[in-house]
């Protein structure tokens, strides 16, 4: 590249961004991306558009297309990393030793009603899982599931007894909402 394409290249990418602002701030609304992490998000489609600049035919396109790629990326991350807490938190529960056994029979109890109101295949696959310490193929032959697809219900189901946790005032699972507040000190 010689040295006088160089600055043509930044200022049309400059003239592209201003352009472009309304409509990259419209893409952020739309889906609700906190404040704090739309400029990270922002940054990492322009360099996904800067690496790809000389093949790009239509960069305002390519810009707002990789914006919302980006958006959609960040929530499957955040509500991934939400069930896996979940998931880590119930695992750690059911597999360490508890003190005293009047703890994990609470333990168990609040579980056990928690999991009764959520759809029977949901209840049958997490006690399979987690209860009982099956797979995911061990779990796909006993459902009647297709292997790959045990993951995505899995996912559902955990989803669901998230929300469950969340609509009876559970922050940890053994510990209601009100208790939980003035122990958590950030």
């Amino acid at each position: 590249m010689a040295v006088s394409d160089q600055p043509v290249g930044r200022e049309s990418l400059d003239q592209l961004l201003r352009r472009l602002r309304p409509r990259l701030k419209q893409v952020l609304g739309r889906y609700r991306i906190p404040a704090h992490d739309a400029e990270d998000l922002v940054q990492e489609a322009l360099i996904s558009t800067i690496q790809k600049w000389e093949v790009i035919q239509d960069p305002e396109a390519w810009l707002l297309v990789t914006l919302r790629n980006r958006c959609v990326v960040y929530w499957r991350k955040r509500r991934n990393n939400l069930y896996n807490s979940v998931d880590t938190a119930i695992l750690e529960l059911l597999s360490e030793p508890v003190a005293a056994p009047q703890e994990r029979a609470e333990l168990l109890w609040d579980l056990n009603n928690l999991l009764e109101d959520l759809p029977p295949r949901c209840r049958k696959l997490l006690r399979l899982r987690y209860g009982l310490g099956y797979d995911s193929s061990e779990v796909a032959e006993r459902m009647g599931y297709h292997p790959s697809s045990v993951r995505k219900v899995a996912r559902r189901c955990m989803a669901a007894l998230t929300y469950q946790m969340v609509t009876r005032g559970f922050t940890k699972l053994s510990v209601p909402a009100e208790e939980d507040d003035e122990s958590e000190v950030s």
